[in-house]
């Protein structure tokens, strides 16, 4: 049932059990930020009293910043079924760093593609990909003329990009289901750990309950 070749990555928030009004300022916040040049962020000077670990964070400019972990999934791109997941803090990096690990753990036996969507667009990222022998087919966004290309020609024409940024969609279904039916829209344990720990089992149940569906379609 599995593809051993070709994957997809995406992300997708998931709100803590924690609410605005629990974040207050730290104690004793750190002389240097985690932002860019040591720059402070909010996650370096306040905390969430109910889940310490629950970072405010949105997924796009005209949302509401949220108590939120992040969770992750690589899936085959057969039958859309789920090969690595796990659940980080929220960050503008952490879809990325999370993938690259998830693959690290992935087995492979020789050369792969892995789908991704626009906010995997990122130098080092792709440049990563390349040196585990993975093709990267990242959707691509040019927000100005002069935006660099980080994809190579031979990438962006590889014949089965197009069938990755297809495939891609099925991971959708992953979230949803895991939302939905799994109940983890809202999560309702404290800690990146538990969090982590129920978002895999949710991930392992809808391997099953699709499985259960190729099973069952005649060949």
């Amino acid at each position: 049932m599995l593809s051993d070749e070709h994957f997809t990555v995406d992300g997708t928030l998931i709100e803590a059990w924690a609410s605005r009004r629990s974040y207050e300022a730290k104690p004793d916040p750190p002389q240097r930020g985690t932002g860019a040049r040591g720059r402070k962020l909010l996650r370096d000077t306040h905390e969430s009293k109910t889940d310490p670990e629950a970072r405010l964070f949105k997924r796009s400019g005209a949302a509401e910043a949220r108590p939120s972990y992040l969770g992750h999934v690589i899936t085959e791109n057969r039958n859309g079924l789920v090969v690595e997941a796990c659940v980080t803090q929220s960050a503008q990096s952490a879809e990325r760093e999370a993938a690259l690990t998830m693959l690290r753990k992935l087995r492979r036996h020789g050369p792969a593609t892995l789908g991704a969507d626009k906010a995997y667009q990122e130098e080092r990222f792709i440049a990563a990909l390349r040196e585990q022998k993975i093709t990267p087919h990242v959707a691509e966004y040019a927000p100005s003329k002069n935006w660099p290309n980080w994809l190579r020609h031979e990438e962006r024409e590889h014949a089965g990009f197009a069938r990755s940024q297809q495939k891609r969609k099925l991971v959708e279904q992953v979230f949803g289901w895991i939302k939905a039916s799994a109940g983890m829209r809202r999560t309702k344990l404290r800690g990146k750990r538990r969090v982590d720990w129920m978002f895999r089992l949710a991930a392992s149940a809808y391997n099953l309950v699709r499985m259960r569906t190729l099973l069952a379609t005649p060949a």
